[in-house]
């Protein structure tokens, strides 16, 4: 049933993969206006913070092609469903919604990866030089699965406030731009003060995007922390166990709530 539900998105997005080729200049832009900012940090400096201009260009590298393979927009989808009453029609299927969102991103991101991030990726490689090749591509692939992972339980945890507030559009964009700050997508982490690494170090977001890109560099240091590429990937394991464990939580109050309502 994910394979088809899966397949079914692949197809349906395959139809207006326009909308997805207009994305392309989003992250090469973006990557761009990083290059022109780290050039003029590291005028007459070797190393910013440990991280050469080299290993910092590949940093961001890596954060673009995570962000499009782990894109996610359960939150919106989730939010907009309950808003229109149309989530009443998942409400009733034996499958619940939160597996058929997530069998709705594979597909999406299915599509993604030949459409956004193959072209991206050679973008990166040919015209600005960057190495992209993982230190130890095995456990980069399963630290960015673990991402995708991440990425969908908490954004549908984002998503389930819908049933308790009756516009929670406000809420999801300022989440959203915390979010990507506490995961390291505009600074590395190990670039905020002492103090709030160690926050960071504790909060979910960091495996989304910041773990990921240090294990696909083949280097893990936050809060004076440092741990090998099965230490890392370990960590991020658990946090996303305990993270799905809490959206499915939350995903059973939201559906008593829900029945509730039409009693």
């Amino acid at each position: 049933m994910i394979r088809a539900i899966g397949f079914v998105t692949y197809k349906e997005w395959a139809a207006f993969r326009t909308h997805m080729l207009a994305s392309l200049l989003v992250g090469p832009v973006l990557f761009l206006v990083q290059v022109f900012i780290w050039q003029a940090m590291f005028v007459g400096k070797e190393t910013i913070n440990g991280l050469t201009f080299q290993q910092m260009l590949t940093y961001f590298g890596v954060v673009t092609l995570i962000h499009y393979i782990t894109f996610d927009f359960a939150d919106w989808n989730l939010q907009m469903l309950v808003r229109s009453g149309k989530f009443v029609t998942f409400a009733l299927r034996p499958l619940p919604h939160w597996l058929f969102a997530l069998a709705q991103k594979i597909g999406h991101r299915s599509l993604a990866l030949g459409v956004e991030v193959l072209p991206v990726m050679l973008l990166f490689i040919f015209l600005f030089g960057v190495d992209l090749m993982p230190a130890s591509p095995g456990w980069a692939a399963i630290s960015i699965l673990l991402s995708f992972l991440m990425n969908f339980f908490i954004n549908y945890c984002v998503g389930l406030t819908a049933f308790w507030l009756v516009r929670a559009e406000g809420i999801r964009r300022v989440f959203l731009l915390l979010k990507d700050i506490s995961a390291g997508v505009f600074l590395p982490l190990s670039f905020f003060p002492e103090v709030l690494q160690k926050i960071l170090f504790f909060l979910p977001f960091q495996f989304i995007t910041y773990l990921p890109t240090r294990v696909y560099i083949g280097d893990y240091e936050l809060a004076g922390v440092s741990l090998t590429m099965a230490e890392a990937v370990g960590l991020q394991a658990a946090a996303v166990a305990v993270t799905a464990g809490l959206a499915l939580w939350l995903y059973h109050l939201a559906m008593k709530r829900f029945t509730g309502v039409g009693v």
